[in-house]
């Protein structure tokens, strides 16, 4: 008798608000950090210039520090983050 195949759980909704970054230079970091009693970093990446990310807040992230020149897109506009000139 073959396995059965194993079934995979996909939700049908997305839950949590999502950011778009693009590094406008190299070395662009995102840091996600936690939500709860204390606040603790969970996650990073790096980006290089023209690199695009798309993240998602999950239910355990309750923030993303962005450190570097970066264009930040939310469903609020468009932010430029790192320093200016």
């Amino acid at each position: 008798m073959a396995p059965e195949a194993q079934e995979e759980f996909y939700p049908t909704e997305v839950s949590g608000d999502y950011i778009l970054v693009k590094a406008l230079e190299d070395g662009v970091t995102i840091i996600g950090l936690t939500r709860g009693k204390e606040t603790k970093f969970h996650h990073s990446e790096k980006l290089d210039r023209g690199e695009v990310m798309l993240a998602q807040f999950p239910h355990h992230t309750s923030a993303i520090k962005i450190r570097g020149r970066a264009e930040v897109y939310t469903k609020f506009g468009r932010v430029l983050s790192g320093r200016e000139g």
